[in-house]
């Protein structure tokens, strides 16, 4: 029999990867109502760190930008995107990722070529789907949650 810490230890270690393009299209409405519920609660919780603008702004995917690109998935099932998450480089904004994740959800560093492939996907309009957020008044990155998703690429 496995002891519980060897199991913890097992299950801590599992490499979380990031959802792969064709994953995405196969969401189906529940996995979208789950998805929508959850960032709806993510949004709550980060805006008790961080002021989000209420307009949406156009995509951070510049050829030449200085981000780093995260996304958060439901832990559950990590084909289901809650959240991406664009950071300027310097200075890094730090967030208490434990508290904001809990039990449900996980924080992963993504490449910007992937981060762009998962908002396309959920995303398909070309622009406007990013809320700039701010730290003492400076804009010091931009957010898209999964409640905004209206369509999914096809």
């Amino acid at each position: 029999m496995i002891s519980l810490s060897v199991l913890q230890s097992m299950l801590s270690t599992t490499e979380v990867q990031s959802p792969d393009p064709n994953q995405l299209k196969t969401l189906t409405l529940t996995d979208l109502v789950r998805m929508n519920k959850l960032s709806v609660s993510l949004r709550e919780q980060i805006k008790k760190h961080i002021d989000i603008d209420p307009f949406t702004t156009e995509d951070p995917f510049k050829e030449n930008d200085d981000y780093e690109y995260s996304v958060i998935l439901d832990k559950t099932d990590t084909k289901r995107v809650i959240c991406m998450v664009v950071t300027k480089k310097e200075p890094p904004i730090q967030l208490p990722w434990e508290i904001l994740l809990g039990d449900q959800l996980v924080h992963l560093m993504i490449s910007k070529t992937d981060a762009a492939s998962i908002k396309y996907q959920l995303m398909p309009k070309d622009t406007n789907n990013f809320y700039s957020f701010r730290k003492s008044t400076r804009i010091a990155g931009y957010i898209m949650f999964a409640f905004q998703i209206c369509g999914l690429s096809q």
